[in-house]
């Protein structure tokens, strides 16, 4: 199975500093999102969305609330052509401690156990912060980092201990890696850093 691990947030959609998407009205996909997703989906790619939602566990919004987005944003993906293959939310609140929260790797151990294990050495975890490239590398998948969402420069990974590897504008450059590298079947990295923010 070809898999691709998003964070839902600031890669696929808007990222809402100091705040939540609460509602429909309030998500909006971001530039070119739709279209590399496309590109990973006409690839054979299977998208698993791993996200934090702690605005349920703080009451800012209900489940039903996350729910009624995520189905929304799925009926906008299903008429360009995208079928998400599973969605996995952490509700909980970094006080609650739990095991699935993001840098934890529980959502991913969530999918394993659902679906059996992947070749993580060529999947790829796509993400906007240093949560989603812990989580990524924890898991021994390879990570790449979009500047579309809560991290906009490079200069801000430096004094990560978990380094992306590779950093881009947005999920339409990282699909383009994500399906070059795919069809070079481990090619050196450089050949694909063409794609990359420098």
């Amino acid at each position: 199975m070809k898999l691709v691990f998003l964070d839902r947030d600031g890669v696929i959609s808007i990222f809402t500093p100091d705040d939540y998407i609460k509602n429909w009205n309030e998500f909006q996909f971001l530039p070119d999102a739709i279209e590399g997703l496309q590109m990973l989906v006409k690839n054979g790619f299977n998208i698993v969305i791993i996200s934090n939602q702690a605005g349920v566990g703080r009451k800012v919004f209900t489940q039903q609330d996350l729910w009624d987005v995520t189905n929304r944003m799925q009926e906008e993906l299903r008429k360009n052509g995208i079928e998400l293959f599973k969605v996995y939310y952490c509700l909980h609140t970094p006080e609650d401690n739990c095991n699935c929260r993001k840098p934890k790797t529980g959502m991913i151990e969530q999918f394993i156990s659902e679906y059996g294990d992947f070749d993580r050495s060529k999947t790829f975890f796509v993400g906007d912060s240093d949560v989603d490239i812990e989580v990524g590398a924890k898991s021994g998948m390879k990570t790449i980092l979009v500047l579309s969402g809560k991290t906009k420069s490079i200069e801000e990974t430096e004094k990560w201990n978990y380094k992306p590897d590779f950093i881009v504008a947005d999920l339409k450059e990282a699909a383009k890696i994500i399906v070059n590298r795919s069809k070079q079947n481990g090619g050196k990295n450089e050949q694909d850093k063409s794609c990359c923010v420098e």
